[in-house]
């Protein structure tokens, strides 16, 4: 059994092309770049996976910090064969893939991070943990969980932005067990660990020191990238390039799946030569 037996993951596209990974965000999967892979498959060897903790991949009791996560990409890297890839991490994703990119640079051929910063933030992990537990889980039936995520839910988290793009994101996240209820497709307390080791330290120092093609994206109404936080970020890193896109919340990809592709196949026209 390899390490890779651990992951719930798919490789698609060109085995030809260019290699290149999606992380995905806190509380997510490896369905959530369907759309966007898509879009690359014709020229490039896709990698997606539920990090540990999520979908349906293991639940380790402990090991959630960013190093962690880094250090499972490496092996499962190593096990593909894959010398150096294009890595795109989007929120804690791309908290993990600037920690890869740190640590193991010779394995990355550029960067990509999706509304994420390497500032701590420390206040958004009440506000998510808040998120979690208005959640009543298990429900009895897949109706009940219908009703609350559809009728209740975005108004009991108005206080957080675009409730129901977050309320349909986490109804996604309900599966049903074997004993017929309807609870957590990830491990809450693993998502805590995920925020509490992942949110608590700053990265500047680390992220001013990438070597690598960079580009930051920013959702124009994010709230977990500030503007001020980004105009830093290409301030730190001059050689980085920033596109903030319009009409997206801090789920840019979701949001505008169409710029951030077009985003995407214009910087690695630029950093890698390819002709999409």
């Amino acid at each position: 059994m390899g390490f890779l037996d651990n992951f719930h993951h798919q490789v698609t596209g060109n085995p030809l092309g260019h290699k290149l990974v999606f992380l995905h965000g806190l509380m997510g999967s490896a369905n959530n770049w369907q759309r966007i892979v898509k879009a690359f498959a014709d020229d490039f060897h896709i990698l997606t996976f539920d990090q540990r903790g999520h979908g349906r991949s293991f639940h380790p009791v402990d090991g959630y910090s960013p190093r962690d996560y880094a250090h499972d990409l490496k092996l499962i890297l190593e096990e593909l064969g894959w010398s150096a890839s294009a890595l795109v991490g989007h929120s804690m994703g791309g908290r993990n893939a600037l920690e890869f990119a740190v640590h193991f640079s010779q394995r990355v051929k550029v960067l990509v991070m999706e509304d994420i910063g390497p500032d701590a933030q420390v206040a958004a992990i009440d506000r998510i943990i808040r998120l979690l537990t208005l959640v009543p889980v298990p429900f009895a039936s897949r109706i009940e969980a219908n009703e609350f995520f559809e009728n209740s839910y975005p108004d009991l988290i108005s206080f957080y932005p675009q409730p129901r793009v977050v309320a349909r994101f986490l109804h996604a996240n309900i599966v049903q067990k074997p004993n017929g209820t309807m609870d957590w497709r990830f491990d809450r307390d693993a998502i805590i660990l995920s925020m509490r080791e992942g949110r608590n330290t700053d990265r500047w120092d680390e992220f001013g020191n990438l070597k690598m093609p960079v580009l930051v994206v920013r959702g124009e109404s994010s709230t977990d990238l500030s503007r001020p936080v980004f105009e830093r970020m290409l301030k730190t890193l001059p050689h980085a390039r920033g596109v903030e896109i319009s009409q997206a919340g801090h789920w840019v990809h979701f949001d505008q799946p169409d710029a951030f592709i077009r985003t995407l196949k214009e910087f690695f026209h630029q950093s890698l030569g390819t002709n999409l």
